[in-house]
Parts: structure tokens; sequence; C-alpha cells
């Protein structure tokens, strides 16, 4: 399982260096599951975490890229994506569509693009934290870089 790890951080790497981003995954000694770990460990309010989450739109994996400072409205998300229904996904179903577990799910380095969402919410800061791929890594970015790298349309998902 470690070595598995391991091989997702090195993935969300190389994804960052393609897309040319300078911000360079950082190993925390303590778990960043949450966003309030991730927070208390970098020594920022949660909502400076853009927390990947992944819920399921008519059978579709969508993700949210969202401030740890809030939760995600999904009637919200449902009106941006034109269905009835927004749900968590499960365990598994993260797994399978981003390859990473829950805590460690990085916003690119998928094994495919996903349809994706960011929300406005991170734009109020110069600089932002997102999961590099397993609970003990972090990478620096920013909205902008964000939107960017992941392809994501900007909208107010906070409940």
């Amino acid at each position: 399982m470690f070595e598995q790890e391991q091989e997702s951080v090195i993935r969300v790497r190389e994804a960052l260096a393609a897309a040319g981003v300078s911000g360079q995954v950082r190993r925390l000694d303590d778990s960043a599951r949450t966003a309030k770990e991730a927070a208390d460990a970098l020594g920022i309010v949660p909502a400076q975490i853009a927390s990947s989450l992944i819920f399921m739109a008519d059978g579709q994996a969508v993700l949210v890229v969202a401030s740890g400072g809030h939760r995600v409205d999904t009637a919200k998300v449902a009106a941006i994506l034109g269905v009835d229904e927004v749900g968590k996904a499960t365990a598994d179903d993260v797994r399978a569509v981003t390859s990473f577990a829950i805590g460690g799910v990085a916003p690119i380095g998928h094994p495919a693009p996903l349809r994706t969402i960011v929300d406005l919410d991170l734009a109020e800061f110069d600089e932002v934290w997102a999961a590099g791929g397993h609970p003990h890594y972090v990478f620096p970015t920013s909205f902008d870089e964000l939107v960017r790298i992941t392809g994501g349309t900007p909208a107010d998902v906070g409940a």
C-alpha cells in the first residue's frame, strides 16, 4: 500500500510539472485527511484548503474543488451541471475514478479527465493548498492556476 501511495504522489508531481506549475508537493508530518488537519499543519485557515471532492451526477463522476471553509451545496452543483440530483461518491467510486484514496485526492493526476467545478471562494486567497495524492502530501497553488490546470468551471458551490 505504501508503494502505491508513493506512486500517487509521483503522479501528482508529474502532472504539476506537465502543467507548468512551479509549486512543489510537500510532505506533512501529520495527516491532512481533512481541511482542518491540513490547515492546522500549514498554519492557515481551513478556507485556504482546496478540497477535491468527487460527486456523482447522473452516473457520472464530477470533481468539485471546494474551499475547506464550508460544505458543498449539492443543489447548487446540480444546477451548474443541469442535472436533477447530485450525491457524494462512495470511497470505491472515488478510488476508481481518481486512483487516489479519500483524504489524499488531488485535483489533477487522474487516469482520465473529470468534469470539474472550482469553488469561487478560493479566489479570496493569493495562495491555497491542495492534496498531493496522499494524506500526508499537499501543494500550493492559486485559484486561477487551479482553474487552468483542472480545466474547471469557476462557480459558487458553498452551502
